[in-house]
């Protein structure tokens, strides 16, 4: 009798050593709703695509006594070899305590890679007079089939490269067609973390299409021959409105 032998693919056996998922630039504040947020971002470093990402806040005061466990998602769904992605913890405390200090762990599966062709073409962020914050931009579906379930991701950061905010929604219509480009809008609902904005990241991904490496404005070429599933484009407000500034003192000694 003939014994059947099945071949099963090393990336769904072999776990990511230690030190390959990174939880980096976190930091907290007390949002628009009253809470303690925790945010921050996930850095993949190992070779294997991740999903179902899970991140643990445990709460403790200043002599190391644990005062409460809040739990929250990645905001993307699939997290890339070589990619980052941030997530938003929101707790129940409502005074950030000069002495709670908090520890924050993770957990996660192993996914099936995913073709990574949703190009955010342009991207803006603006401010009114009341300091409400915007992002709005277009992305391109580069791949052959279209993409359903679309989020686009906002993730801002402060001067020290740590997270401020997230913001992510939902576009609709909440699929595009291969080959179409779409707007989309994203609100930053944090106001007072948007102040102290100086660079963003977008990403976009869809039930068929995941993310890719961040690359440095400008490295455009870097993106056409990149295998990545999403496109993340980075922007640096500030730099932009000092020089506008200085055109604008410009023109006015003309």
């Amino acid at each position: 009798m003939r014994k059947l032998f099945f071949l099963i693919p090393l990336l769904f056996l072999m776990q990511p050593a230690f030190g390959e998922i990174l939880v980096q630039n976190d930091q907290t504040y007390i949002g628009n709703d009253g809470m303690l947020h925790i945010v921050g971002e996930i850095q993949n470093n190992s070779k294997s695509p991740l999903n179902q990402i899970k991140i643990l806040a445990v709460l403790t005061d200043g002599s190391g006594k644990e005062i409460n466990k809040f739990d929250g998602k990645m905001m993307s769904n699939v997290l890339m070899p070589g990619m980052k992605g941030g997530f938003d913890i929101i707790t129940s405390e409502k005074i950030l305590d000069r002495n709670l200090v908090y520890d924050l762990k993770f957990e996660y599966k192993l996914a099936a890679p995913k073709n990574q062709v949703i190009e955010i073409v342009s991207s803006e962020l603006t401010r009114d007079q009341l300091n409400n914050v915007v992002i709005s931009g277009t992305m391109e579906n580069n791949g052959d089939i279209t993409a359903n379930m679309i989020n686009v991701i906002a993730t801002l950061y402060d001067r020290d490269g740590n997270v401020l905010t997230i913001s992510k929604i939902h576009t609709q219509p909440d699929f595009l067609r291969s080959g179409e480009e779409s707007h989309f809008v994203i609100p930053i609902y944090e106001k007072s973390q948007s102040m102290e904005v100086v660079n963003y990241t977008i990403v976009a991904e869809s039930d068929e299409y995941a993310a890719v490496p961040e690359f440095p404005l400008g490295s455009g070429a870097l993106l056409i021959i990149s295998v990545s599933s999403y496109v993340i484009f980075s922007r640096n407000p500030e730099r932009i409105t000092n020089a506008i500034s200085r055109c604008s003192k410009i023109l006015v000694r003309q």
